[in-house]
Order: structure tokens, then sequence, then C-alpha cells
């Protein structure tokens, strides 16, 4: 299942790289066999930037929401800039998107700051086994056993990562990752809904619902100036050129393709935070990773070859 089959177009970044690939059509066409080590190029590219998040997250000292305000409020301006005029219907299922995306945005920022990245990234990873729950119900899709398979796999790594020693505030971050993967599916569930649309008007919107929400939140928790710099980073690069990179990118690639090389983002992601800043997850958190990561990649490619 991917919210994006229909029409090739992103959901936006920050979503999980299992659920980023859509069916990208006319990938046997001469043109698009000419265009797809470019594509590849832009989708390593792209997972690079997305995997970022965590390092410039957890580099700016300032209230998550303020963070993932300001963040998503530079990303709109470079939207509405490169993908032009957006098409607002008010259909619930683009509404319902772009609260969905916010509440993803922020449970997301929010738990990169009182977890591990890696914890964030990893449990957000987790988002397709509620699509197996909601797809079924909301889009009557059917699931299949071996869905159920991976949803009883990924539950029983998601365990391991609440056994590590934890203060309160990291129970909590773990708390918010694993909310960030329950919006995140219900993002998933209204882009499918908008099979007549270009679903990245939700992704925009919820843009403007994250900045409008969070935005007031920076006056209690004023950035540094190098605060600032990331921020900019952040909403430029991470979120805004990597989104536009993705958008070209998909329309060349095969799911499988898309599949491989975007699940270097998790992968990477803690990496940065360890590199630059030290911080490793625990024992019993990479051990649950490793599983997630593991059963979610192999739904996915088993996904991608039977398209």
């Amino acid at each position: 299942m991917n919210p994006n089959k229909e029409n090739g177009i992103p959901l936006a970044a920050n979503v999980p790289a299992a659920d980023r690939v859509s069916a990208a059509a006319g990938t046997s066409s001469p043109t698009a066999k000419r265009e797809r080590p470019k594509a590849i190029l832009f989708l390593v590219i792209t997972a690079t930037l997305w995997s970022s998040g965590g390092l410039l997250i957890k580099s700016v000292h300032a209230n998550p929401l303020a963070i993932a305000g300001v963040r998503s409020a530079i990303a709109a301006v470079l939207m509405l800039l490169v993908l032009g005029k957006p098409k607002i219907t008010w259909s619930w299922a683009q509404m319902g998107g772009a609260v969905s995306y916010a509440a993803t945005v922020i449970l997301f920022v929010a738990a990169t700051k009182y977890t591990s990245a890696a914890n964030a990234i990893l449990l957000q990873y987790t988002a397709p086994i509620y699509v197996a729950f909601l797809g079924a119900w909301l889009l009557h899709e059917r699931t299949k056993p071996s869905d159920w398979v991976t949803v009883v796999i990924v539950i029983l790594g998601m365990t391991l990562f609440f056994l590590d020693h934890l203060s309160t505030k990291g129970v909590l971050g773990n708390a918010l990752g694993v909310a960030s993967g329950i919006s995140f599916a219900f993002l998933h569930i209204f882009m499918r809904k908008q099979k007549d649309g270009s679903p990245w008007e939700s992704a925009f919107l919820g843009n403007i619902l994250t900045a409008v929400i969070g935005v007031p939140f920076l006056f209690g928790s004023w950035p540094s100036p190098t605060g600032w710099f990331y921020l900019c980073i952040l909403g430029t690069v991470q979120l805004g050129i990597s989104y536009i990179l993705y958008a070209k990118a998909i329309r060349h690639a095969t799911a499988l393709e898309a599949v491989l090389t975007l699940i270097l983002e998790p992968i990477l992601n803690p990496v940065w935070v360890f590199l630059f800043l030290g911080e490793a997850p625990g024992p019993w958190a990479l051990a649950g990773g490793v599983i997630v990561l593991a059963a979610i990649t192999f739904r996915s490619v088993m996904a991608a070859l039977s398209l």
C-alpha cells in the first residue's frame, strides 16, 4: 500500500522510508531508463538529507514546538515557491492529512528532543503496523497473513525500546515516538484517500498548521544565532530541498529501488548523532531497532516485488 501510488506525488520529509515508496509508472520506458541513475542518486541524497533531522533538531536549544513551527514555516514558503499555487479543496481527506502531518512533525521533533534520535526515528518507523489495522478498517483493504506476522514482530521489537534504563523524560520521548508512528499511519490513510487530487497540498497545509501551532512558542524559547542557522537548514535543506529532490526522483525509480535506497534514513539518522554528539542508543533499543528495521524492510521489499 502506498498513499502516492496513483499520482507519484511524495508525502513529505520525516516519513519512514518503508512507506515513502511510490509505485512509479512508466519506469520501463527509454526515457525512464535514462533517468533512473540520476533518480537513484537523488534518492540517496534525499535519504541522507532526511537523516540529518535528528542531529539538527538536537543541535537547536529551544522548545520542540518552536523548532517544529519554524522548520515547517520555512519549508512551507519553499514549497510554495517551487511547487506553485496549491489546490485547496477543503475535503475531509485533505484536512485530515494536514492535521495528521502536523501531528507527525510535532511529535517526531518532541520525541527526538526527549529520547535518543535512534529511538525517535525507529519508533516512528513502526507506522506500517498501524496502517495494517487502519487500512482494513478505513480503506477496506485486505490485510495479508504476512502483514500480521510483521505486526507481531514489530510489536516485540518495540517493547525492547522500553527495557533500557530510562529517565521519565526518556519514557515520555519513547511514547511520543510511538505516537508519531500512529499519526503517520493516519497521514498514510488520508493520502490514500486523495486518489483524485495531488496530496502534496496536505503536506503544505500541514506545514502551515505546524507553524501556526509552534511559532508562538518561539518567544519563550529564543534560539541562539547558531540555533537559527540550524533551523534554517532544517527548513530549507532537510525538509524543503529534500522533498523537491524526492518529487523528481520517485517518478523514475522503481518501488524496490526506493525501498532499498531510502532505508538509509533510519540507519544514518542515529549515526550522525553518535558521531557529532556522542549519543548512542541503549543495548535493548539497538536490538529492538534491528528487529523493527528488518521486519519493515522485508515487508516493503516483498510488497515492491509484487507490484
